[in-house]
């Protein structure tokens, strides 16, 4: 099915460009145009028909639904609403406002919040053709797991109590009956009403995810191309304890979304960089970056953030290791 892809960049970069086969720059050049293209139909074909699906997924229902929810439960059903509901981190605060609002616990809404950026539609429709349903499947387990653990861990250290005042006071208000909140009615869309939708919905996250494709592609070609085969596994291999948490290091000045953190994934196994080391690098980007914490700085008090900020950094780094440990290879 994607072999038209190499096909179209073979006739690029051989035929129209002329570029000798097997050189750094031609290598590079290839890997771009045939996984910039094939991600490319993948967001405007698949995105449309998942869109199509989810016409009328609401915030509202979402929030309303995990309110009623055992707290067991909840942990589990926030974390797997946050893999299927395409929210980033410059929708992270008025969804943690409306949630806190229905008065849902901090844990069961921070397993929402650190899902979502990791996992989203387009990462796991990205994963599948570039990397195989068993690397998918681990990576939103560990995605999910993340999110889940985060969220109980903060409701056992009490972390309401390091909101902001606005945010704390609403949580209080919803939990003793000061604020009521209620169901939203869901409205039923016609199909063209779908369709509308659909379309709006695609080009809204093409235009959001694009320049991301085209940087993490560039990255990966670039991974791809011009660094020596073995001088990663040399420098961040197995058996180099320390790889895995500078991995995690230096994921966090580097903002990038699940989208387009794909494409470096994919060029860093290909060097032979460890899976544990990769996973570490790549959700610390997403998850983990510097812009995120800003934004969730007008929620959450100083103690809280730096509270999250550790509990990510550990937990990508464990992440890391155990598979490092366990050989996983793909």
């Amino acid at each position: 099915m994607f072999e038209i892809f190499k096909s179209f960049a073979s006739v690029i970069v051989y035929d129209l460009l002329q570029l000798p086969q097997g050189t750094k720059l031609a290598d590079s050049l290839h890997f771009f145009i045939e996984d910039t293209t094939k991600i490319f139909a993948l967001l405007l074909v698949m995105i449309y028909f998942i869109a199509l699906l989810r016409a009328s997924l609401r915030v509202e229902k979402v929030r309303d639904f995990l309110a009623g929810r055992h707290r067991g439960v909840g942990y589990v059903l926030g974390s797997a609403f946050g893999a299927i509901t395409p929210f980033c981190s410059c929708s992270s605060i008025p969804v943690f406002l409306g949630f806190t609002s229905a008065g849902i616990p901090v844990g069961i809404t921070m397993a929402f919040l650190l899902t979502s950026p990791l996992i989203n539609e387009v990462a796991v429709l990205l994963l599948m053709s570039l990397l195989g349903w068993q690397f998918t499947v681990l990576y939103v387990l560990v995605g999910m797991a993340v999110g889940i653990v985060g969220g109980i861990f903060l409701d056992l250290i009490k972390a309401e109590r390091w909101l902001q005042p606005f945010a704390a006071q609403a949580l209080h208000h919803a939990r003793t009956g000061q604020a009521v909140v209620g169901a939203i009615p869901t409205q039923t869309l016609t199909l063209s009403q779908r369709h509308a939708f659909a379309k709006t919905e695609t080009l809204d996250i093409f235009t959001r995810v694009w320049k991301w494709v085209i940087v993490g592609v560039g990255l990966g070609a670039a991974l791809h191309g011009f660094v020596p085969a073995g001088w990663l596994e040399s420098h961040l291999g197995d058996g180099q304890w320390w790889s895995v948490p500078a991995a995690v290091l230096l994921g966090i000045p580097l903002y990038s979304n699940a989208t387009g953190v794909i494409p470096v994934m994919e060029g860093l196994l290909v060097k032979g960089l460890p899976v544990g080391t990769t996973l570490a690098f790549c959700m610390s980007t997403v998850a983990a970056s510097f812009p995120e914490f800003i934004l969730l700085k007008q929620v959450m008090q100083w103690r809280l953030l730096a509270m999250l900020f550790v509990m990510l950094l550990v937990a990508f780094t464990v992440v890391g290791w155990v598979f490092n440990g366990l050989h996983f290879s793909i």
